[in-house]
């Protein structure tokens, strides 16, 4: 997530002389506390906005900041939320059951099914003893 973060908000300041604002940028999400963090984004931010080449990527980093640091500080956990296996797998289900079915009456019928799918795997995640995420740290 913080690569694809990156790539978008580095693409917006000129390549030359910018080597400062990255590393400063790439700190920033390095801390583990939320108000450090702040902190700093708020004193990049305000070194940098009057300068015309990086006030895009200011503005960027100021609205996009909340949601790409939350990643940082999930710590062992950051690999399975970036990863879509999870859902992908879920799909899977859900569409290996729908098409034993292939036709379904009503709407309410087919969401029927999908939530009986989902309840049953939710069942299997909750009493097996491999856990995907571990929150209780």
């Amino acid at each position: 997530m913080l690569k694809l973060y990156y790539k978008f908000n580095f693409t917006t300041i000129p390549k030359k002389n910018s080597k400062s604002f990255r590393e400063a940028v790439k700190g920033i999400f390095k801390f583990t506390d939320i108000n450090l963090a702040r902190e700093a984004k708020n004193r990049l931010i305000h070194d940098y906005i009057d300068q015309p080449k990086y006030s895009k990527a200011c503005a960027s980093l100021d609205d996009g900041f909340e949601d790409a640091f939350q990643y940082t500080v999930q710590g062992n956990s950051h690999n399975r939320l970036k990863s879509t296996n999870l859902i992908e797998r879920l799909n899977q289900e859900v569409r290996r059951r729908e098409k034993i079915i292939r036709i379904f009456p009503n709407q309410t019928s087919a969401n029927r099914l999908i939530g009986a799918v989902l309840m049953d795997l939710h069942d299997e995640w909750i009493y097996s003893s491999r856990k995907y995420i571990n929150f209780d740290k």
